[in-house]
């Protein structure tokens, strides 16, 4: 097993994505996992061993982490154009309005939506203005935060681009699948009576929101790439079968 909680600083992450014509390291993996794109490149993700059920036990899962706040201006253009480019390829003629998911979700909306040629996008937010509505708020939890119920909410001033519409959710990342099912209800609900078209992510971590969502959303959502959750051995990480 692994000897230690493997860690390091984070600043240098995210920040360039790697040429192609790089080897790219094979596991096991100490600190970084490499995550392959669209065009053969690749981005260098900081691991995150996942707690353990006991407390003096080491880490024995972990998963690679993305954080598009952090990134370089081209390493989220990049991700931000893969994106744009598999949902014009699938979708694009099947979306009226691009709806991002707070927080880290919403840089990546507006970047889709303009790559998309709209001319703006829907976001939705945690915090309430004084004018927000509870019926145009919906609960959520997410793996980051497992333990805090938060309340997602869509500005009422913003509700005629929204109902009835066909509609693209983009986020930053798909893990559990919790949050973007309580969006899907939420946007598909009668007060709003959207069809969501399609999904569009940077980072698709493991698979089981594939069955949170169920088969027929699942093939709705597209991911630029792929974060598989890890098991430690000794000396690092390798991919969990």
């Amino acid at each position: 097993m692994a000897e230690t909680h493997f860690t390091e600083p984070t600043t240098e992450y995210w920040q360039e994505i790697e040429d192609h014509d790089r080897p790219i390291p094979e596991a096991p993996w100490k600190f970084k996992y490499p995550a392959l794109l669209l065009d053969d490149k690749f981005l260098y993700l900081p691991i995150r061993p996942l707690p353990s059920s006991t407390p003096d036990s080491a880490p024995k899962e972990a998963v690679a982490s993305l954080s598009l706040t952090q990134c370089s201006f081209a390493v989220s253009e990049t991700l931000a154009s893969q994106l744009a480019s598999l949902i014009k390829w699938k979708y694009s003629s099947h979306i009226d309005i691009v709806i991002g998911l707070p927080t880290l979700g919403l840089g990546i909306a507006a970047a889709v939506a303009k790559e998309l040629g709209h001319s703006r996008y829907i976001p939705l937010g945690y915090s309430r203005k004084f004018w927000f509505k509870d019926e145009l708020s919906t609960n959520l939890t997410s793996i980051t935060s497992p333990d805090m119920i938060k309340k997602v909410y869509l500005d009422p001033a913003l509700l005629p681009l929204v109902k009835d519409q066909r509609v693209l959710i983009v986020d930053d990342a798909i893990s559990s699948g919790q949050t973007l099912l309580a969006i899907w209800n939420f946007l598909e609900s009668e007060q709003l009576n959207c069809r969501v078209t399609s999904v569009g992510v940077a980072m698709k971590q493991g698979s089981r929101w594939k069955e949170v969502l169920g088969e027929e959303r699942a093939e709705k959502v597209v991911g630029v790439f792929d974060s598989p959750l890890l098991r430690a051995v000794e000396g690092g990480w390798v991919v969990r079968e």
